[in-house]
């Protein structure tokens, strides 16, 4: 069983939901293995304001040279009592936002979405679809990174590392030729990342007065299922002919680019997880 001490996750003190995107098998093989996506390339995790010195010291040794956080202004704002920035001698922090000026965590996605709380897939479908809306100046920018900086290891972040972080995640994936289902399944590993700050989280969530005490409600909006991220994939090929085209038409990506981000994705000698 996967827990937070084994591959994909790495063990950083003080930052929940930290793992690695590299290892997943890709769809180009040599004659007598797949290829797998890069490992110690890009990182993903929850906000790192709680992080020791430890902490620091693995995500130094994982060679990081730069943060990009997700979050907005507003949110950064409303959060430093509790979760100040933190920034980390010799790693850049990158400041870019999905959502300009708007608060984009669990609880207020709940305000905007109703059916986010509910038991099916229609709710996530659509904040996510609101996320790759939003996302464009963000996220091609950390794709540029990824097309031009192949030596520099980053780690991308929002607050809790599932829905900002999760869509780009599945994206970067999916440019390096990663499957559905194992998007879908690394999505689905953020329920494990997220696990020790459950309790609080839910406490927080049904005090919300847009779930009115809906227990089971606020664990959906909680959740990471693999379901969620299968129909958000679907509704990108629908909506974008795929995650090219999405890359291709929201972010100014050439197609010489996404070959070049899909290079620095694969590795041709490492073994996959699975």
């Amino acid at each position: 069983m996967t827990h937070t001490r084994s591959p994909p996750f790495v063990h950083v003190e003080g930052i929940h939901n930290f793992r690695d995107l590299g290892g997943y098998p890709t769809g180009s093989y040599t004659d007598t293995a797949p290829f797998s996506v890069r490992r110690n390339f890009i990182f993903r995790c929850a906000e790192p304001s709680k992080i020791t010195p430890a902490g620091v010291r693995t995500v130094k040794s994982l060679g990081i040279t730069t943060m990009f956080d997700l979050r907005s202004g507003t949110e950064l704002e409303k959060q430093k009592a509790r979760a100040p920035v933190v920034n980390i001698d010799g790693i850049r922090r990158e400041f870019v936002p999905v959502f300009a000026d708007k608060d984009y965590s669990p609880e207020s996605i709940a305000l905007r979405y109703k059916d986010y709380a509910s038991s099916g897939t229609e709710g996530f479908t659509r904040a996510y679809a609101d996320i790759l809306h939003n996302a464009p100046p963000s996220y091609t920018h950390i794709l540029r990174h990824i097309r031009d900086q192949p030596g520099e290891a980053c780690v991308i972040h929002c607050t809790a590392g599932k829905d900002r972080t999760g869509v780009l995640a599945a994206l970067i994936l999916a440019l390096a030729g990663v499957d559905d289902r194992s998007i879908a399944e690394e999505y689905a590993l953020t329920e494990i990342g997220l696990a020790p700050l459950g309790p609080a989280m839910l406490e927080h969530l049904l005090k919300e007065p847009a779930l009115n005490g809906n227990r089971e409600g606020a664990l959906n909006m909680l959740s990471a299922k693999a379901a969620n991220m299968s129909a958000t994939l679907k509704m990108i090929d629908e909506q974008y002919g795929g995650v090219e085209g999405y890359v291709r038409e929201n972010c100014g990506l050439t197609a010489r680019d996404i070959e070049q981000v899909r290079r620095n994705l694969i590795s041709t000698d490492e073994t996959p997880l699975h």
